[in-house]
């Protein structure tokens, strides 16, 4: 089982050494891990998914994204003196990429230089090896790589967690794009009582005007009758 586990984690090893890299390559495959071997600091970078821009422009920066990576690395162990770009280089690079920091890095070397050591652990580096790397000292590996494992999925599951989150306050917002349907209704009834009113106004309005219409005949007929009398 343990062996089994093992073989999920993927270790890039970084060496200028053919020597020195099939070595490394030869005890992490017998610790079950999966190996990736480059020569380069560089090659590193760009088997990432980061890669080198021009350095004779400053403006630049020395690292930007490329996402052609498509298989998760776990660990980088690299060495320390290389050309080009030293294994303290690499350090920088990947702890300053927001996607790449978590990786754990491992730094070997065959001088044992106390300020080299204490420079690459002050910058990030989980553990830093004397060459000849021994069987006992890849057994440190395992526990940095299940640690970020678990780092990795705690944040996937709480980004899970706030995207349904989100999910879940989306519906108790749309019934606020339905507020202006009441006041529609509110207006239309408005309506409704003004066309009522009116239209009773305006039934008193001939009601009074045929009362005032009557009462006229009505005065007119009085004194036709009077003088009819009078004339008799």
């Amino acid at each position: 089982m343990g062996m089994a586990a093992e073989s999920q984690f993927h270790v890039l090893a970084v060496d200028d050494s053919l020597i020195d890299r099939k070595l490394i390559e030869r005890l992490l495959r017998t610790s079950s891990y999966q190996v990736t071997t480059v020569d380069s600091g560089s090659k590193a970078l760009e088997f990432l998914g980061l890669r080198e821009n021009d350095e004779s422009n400053p403006s630049t920066p020395s690292v930007s994204p490329n996402n052609h990576q498509e298989v998760e690395v776990n660990l980088v162990i690299t060495d320390y003196c290389m050309p080009g770009m030293t294994g303290y280089d690499l350090l920088k690079k990947i702890k300053e990429s927001s996607s790449l920091r978590n990786i754990p890095v491992v730094i070997m070397s065959s001088e044992n230089v106390p300020s080299r050591i204490s420079r690459c652990l002050e910058e990030g580096a989980e553990e830093f090896f004397l060459k000849p790397v021994r069987l006992s000292d890849l057994n440190k590996l395992k526990p940095h790589m299940k640690k970020t494992k678990l780092k990795d999925q705690k944040q996937g599951t709480a980004e899970k967690l706030e995207n349904s989150e989100v999910q879940q306050q989306q519906p108790q917002q749309a019934p606020k794009s339905q507020d202006p349907q009441p006041e529609s209704e509110s207006h239309s009834q408005t309506t409704i009582e003004q066309q009522q009113q009116s239209l009773q106004q305006a039934n008193n309005n001939k009601r009074k005007t045929m009362e005032q219409g009557l009462s006229p005949e009505t005065d007119r007929t009085r004194p036709r009758y009077s003088g009819i009398a009078t004339v008799v």
